[in-house]
């Protein structure tokens, strides 16, 4: 979502840059897409879906489309799903493809690739990222409304809204809980904020939200994702992915451009769509 930031200054393509704190290594990188927001693997078909958002992530266009990446990075169909607007996070479950569309949630077959329905989300501004728990539930975040909505099937309802997510962004589903990446609160019109984002985490039974320690205001933070007890996270404006454990505090593994939106693993590398390059790039964690 977040192309406001990009600006010319971040075309040059750049190689991943490690820390010495730890080290990410690059395995490929896939060019050609249009603002690619989200890299989704889809494991049951061996393949990665990307969301291009192609213009304002915020304008019902009709440009926006998904594309098919293989799992060494070749692409198998540039244009698979066409007729969205800004498509970003998705979410796959019951044989389906879900993908967050500003205020819709759009529905595709995966074994067709057929765009078969659109979901409303009532009250919605500016759908996010998505993820899917193990009963098969689908959340989507709304970063401008402070909320997570939860779908069952084809029925949207309200998950939580709270001031406490402050401009959630990534939503990862680990086990009984939601881990959130926050953008930041006091979220401006171009996207910068007052104060940064962190790491949330949401019980899905009681739907308590509990700030995870030593993971706050380090960055605005877009994309997440879990591999066993580490988490990994996208601060979109600085183009650095960070790692984080619980006790330690985040610490950059990789530093790419600016424009690392909504990430996915394969529980060995993590795929991350390089929104202002056009690009997704895999890295393998060491």
């Amino acid at each position: 979502m977040k192309i406001f930031i990009a600006s010319a200054a971040f075309a040059a393509i750049a190689a991943v840059a490690p820390t010495q704190a730890a080290q990410a290594g690059e395995i490929w990188r896939a060019t050609g897409f249009e603002q690619p927001e989200s890299a989704l693997v889809d494991t049951a078909n061996n393949r990665i879906v990307v969301s291009n958002m192609v213009g304002d992530p915020s304008k019902a266009d009709g440009n926006g489309y998904l594309s098919l990446l293989s799992m060494d990075g070749k692409i198998i169909t540039r244009h698979w799903v066409d007729g969205m607007d800004a498509p970003k996070g998705m979410a796959i479950s019951g044989g389906k493809l879900y993908a967050a569309d500003i205020t819709k949630v759009r529905v595709v077959d995966l074994a067709s690739g057929k765009l078969v329905s659109s979901i409303d989300i009532p009250g919605a501004v500016f759908l996010n990222d998505m993820t899917q728990d193990s009963e098969g539930h689908v959340y989507v975040s709304d970063m401008l409304a402070d909320t997570i909505y939860r779908i069952d099937g084809d029925r949207p309802e309200l998950f939580v809204k709270d001031p406490l997510l402050a401009s959630p962004n990534g939503v990862f589903a680990d086990g009984d809980r939601l881990i959130v990446a926050s953008w930041g609160k006091g979220i401006k019109a171009d996207f910068s904020t007052a104060e940064p984002g962190g790491l949330l985490s949401i019980d899905l039974a009681t739907k308590t939200i509990t700030p995870l320690p030593g993971a706050q205001k380090f960055g605005d933070l877009d994309g997440v994702v879990a591999i066993g007890d580490t988490i990994y996270a996208t601060a979109n404006p600085v183009g650095k992915l960070y790692r984080y454990r619980v006790g330690g505090t985040p610490e950059v593994v990789a530093t790419l451009k600016p424009g690392c939106a909504d990430i996915d693993t394969d529980g060995k590398r993590i795929f991350v769509p390089q929104m202002n390059e056009g690009e997704v790039v895999a890295l393998k964690m060491d």
